[in-house]
């Protein structure tokens, strides 16, 4: 289903990089390892800057970001999660390039061994679905741009 032109930014928070980098296999699964370039960034708040520096460079027709934003007890968490999904819509809007989020925010995550096999296993299920909306948004795309040249 994709071409061998087409390429793909994934950007990882490392906060949380054991369960982050599961969405990253989730991924390639859909979408070849070949046709993805993949960045780290310390963690999610840095995530919209290098979307948006990595969707301006052309060379990516979308750009996936994964980090998992929980309740560190010294920060509102879902005051980051909302600055980082705010600022990921505006790199794509901003630059033309879709910019995909697969960022979780649980409200009870707890680090043990239960909670983490849980948002490992779904950060896979995540990543699939992000490889597939990315698909989806490029075949759609690819549609309005041939309907508009005809």
């Amino acid at each position: 289903m994709t071409m061998t032109h087409t390429r793909f930014a994934f950007v990882k928070a490392q906060w949380h990089a054991d369960i982050v980098n599961r969405a990253l296999d989730g991924f390639t699964e859909i979408i070849p390892a070949a046709q993805v370039d993949v960045f780290d960034v310390p963690g999610a708040f840095e995530m919209p800057l290098l979307a948006r520096d990595l969707a301006a460079t052309g060379r990516y027709d979308a750009v996936v970001c994964a980090a998992f934003v929980v309740d560190g007890g010294i920060y509102r968490h879902d005051f980051v999660a909302q600055s980082v999904v705010d600022g990921l819509m505006r790199a794509g809007l901003d630059t033309g390039v879709p910019v995909l989020s697969v960022s979780l925010t649980p409200h009870h995550y707890q680090e043990t061994d239960h909670h983490n096999e849980i948002y490992r296993s779904h950060f896979v299920t995540k990543g699939r679905e992000a490889a597939q909306a990315a698909l989806g948004i490029l075949k759609t795309r690819q549609s309005v741009s041939a309907r508009s040249a005809a």
